[in-house]
């Protein structure tokens, strides 16, 4: 069921033929259930067969609800099932922005879950780094709101390095192109990497600004080209890279006045 409306509107159709006494929205009573029965196979799973085998299911679900309605019947009782929401957006796919999946509406439940293996296996700050970086993203919503009603110009020093940095998160970070085998996959090591870099530069900017140095300065450096083309670095150079550029951000900052 790659398209869970599709099969649930399939399901009040033989419902109805069936005569059986209709839910929500003409759906049959058992909609909950069904939808249930099938999100719970995934899982951790022992293999039929002779020989000890374990491996995983995986559950990918896409629900399209009439008018992007999300109170009607099918999107709701998904909701109460899955675990992990991706929110496609129509706005980022007509900014050519891919995956289209919007950051603030989305979410994952498994993140208390899986945040001892995210310490071992990534690294101990990185639930640190994440919702730092998501804090960054709820600010620059709000300040855009502001800018449509008053202008950039109102905005402080401060805030235009949030919508920067934001920025920079959205396209160097969460965008990703298809084509390129290096952006195609992203191994772990790789995105903590480049998360670390946006952030490192987050804070050389704040840096910048506290000590009265112009941001268009900032925004000048050559390393900052480098950080928007860093995700199409190949994985295996990228430890490398990072350490190169982690290095040109403190030396680079010296050079416009900075401690």
């Amino acid at each position: 069921a790659d398209s869970t409306s599709r099969w649930a509107e399939a399901m009040r159709e033989i419902s109805g033929r069936l005569e059986e006494m209709p839910g929500e929205e003409g759906y049959p009573a058992y909609l909950a259930s069904r939808l249930a029965e099938f999100y719970e196979r995934s899982g951790r799973v022992e293999v039929l067969g002779t020989d000890t085998r374990v491996g995983s299911i995986s559950i990918v679900g896409a629900v399209s609800p009439p008018g992007g309605d999300f109170s009607e019947p099918v999107t709701q009782n998904t909701l109460r099932i899955a675990k992990v929401f991706w929110s496609l957006d129509t706005d980022l796919a007509s900014r050519r922005h891919f995956p289209a999946i919007n950051w603030l509406t989305s979410y994952s439940l498994y993140l208390d879950s899986l945040d001892e293996w995210y310490r071992k296996n990534i690294a101990p700050e990185w639930t640190g780094m994440r919702k730092e970086a998501m804090n960054i993203l709820q600010r620059d919503d709000e300040l855009r709101e502001i800018v449509m009603l008053v202008g950039p110009d109102a905005l402080s020093e401060s805030q235009r390095v949030t919508l920067e940095i934001a920025r920079m998160i959205k396209e160097d970070f969460l965008m990703q192109h298809a084509y390129n085998p290096a952006d195609t996959y992203c191994d772990k090591g790789k995105i903590y990497q480049m998360m670390k870099l946006i952030l490192d530069y987050h804070k050389i900017m704040q840096k910048a600004v506290d000590e009265n140095i112009p941001l268009q300065k900032v925004l000048e450096l050559p390393v900052k080209t480098e950080i928007d083309r860093m995700r199409l670095t190949p994985a295996e150079k990228f430890a490398s890279f990072a350490e190169n550029i982690d290095q040109e951000i403190s030396q680079q900052f010296k050079t416009i006045g900075g401690k």
